[in-house]
């Protein structure tokens, strides 16, 4: 194996300059279900696909993240690393509002966060961690969306996928995502993004769904019965899809 003797540690480069603990991590979230966020003039949407148990509560969300009222975060990959960085987030922007008296904002969040994934690619034993993140909200500067993935980064985006199949979700993105689209043209993209491998594009039931409004800055969930509405109402603008 090329790799034989430098994936021990993520301080070890390999001959060729990479870090392969790192592209770990990075395909970990690459097997992960698929996670999305989109901006729309009337504020942010994040969803997820979910697959529940049959014995499972359905209704509790299990990949995206309530970190203030005004910030959300969905998680692909390995999700107890992202509830780590979901609690580091929430103590981070707690502190912003006891230190400074107002709501941090959504890209000093992102920044700390990739901050810390970066962290972890510079030590010897321990490893980097296996989720990306996208971190969407509404603050003072309007609404914005960051993605972080294990090697520290951070990009902004008006529509971003992360996951399995998220380099379709993308092409999908680029066909169909215009600046100018609304909050519930944003969820029905979200929507048909999750089910861009399934024949039924309407069914929501895999779907966990959350959005911020510009108006509100507040996170809010979305059950099941409005989705559908939702997506029946404008499905028909994306049809030719």
């Amino acid at each position: 194996m090329a790799s034989r003797g430098y994936d021990m540690t993520p301080t070890m480069y390999s001959p060729d300059g990479r870090i392969y603990q790192v592209e770990y991590a990075i395909e970990t979230v690459n097997r992960g279900t698929l996670a999305v966020g989109i901006r729309s003039k009337g504020g942010v949407v994040l969803a997820v696909e979910e697959k529940s148990r049959t014995l499972q509560v359905s209704n509790i969300t299990q990949k995206i993240f309530q970190v203030d009222q005004h910030v959300g975060i969905a998680a692909a990959g390995y999700i107890p690393d992202a509830r780590v960085q979901v609690d580091n987030a929430r103590f981070f922007s707690q502190s912003n509002r006891i230190n400074y008296d107002e709501a941090v904002e959504i890209e000093t969040i992102a920044k700390y966060l990739a901050d810390q994934s970066h962290r972890y690619t510079q030590y010897s034993g321990v490893r980097p961690y296996g989720v990306a993140l996208i971190v969407a909200g509404v603050d003072q500067k309007g609404s914005s969306i960051y993605m972080t993935d294990p090697s520290g980064i951070y990009v902004s985006y008006a529509a971003v996928a992360i996951g399995a199949n998220s380099d379709d979700v993308t092409k999908f993105f680029e066909n169909n995502y215009t600046d100018d689209v609304n909050l519930e043209d944003a969820m029905t993209l979200a929507s048909l993004a999750i089910n861009i491998k399934n024949k039924d594009k309407k069914n929501t039931e895999n779907i966990k769904m959350e959005y911020i409004s510009t108006a509100e800055k507040k996170i809010e969930k979305i059950n099941k019965n409005d989705l559908d509405t939702i997506i029946n109402n404008n499905i028909q603008k994306y049809n030719k899809q």
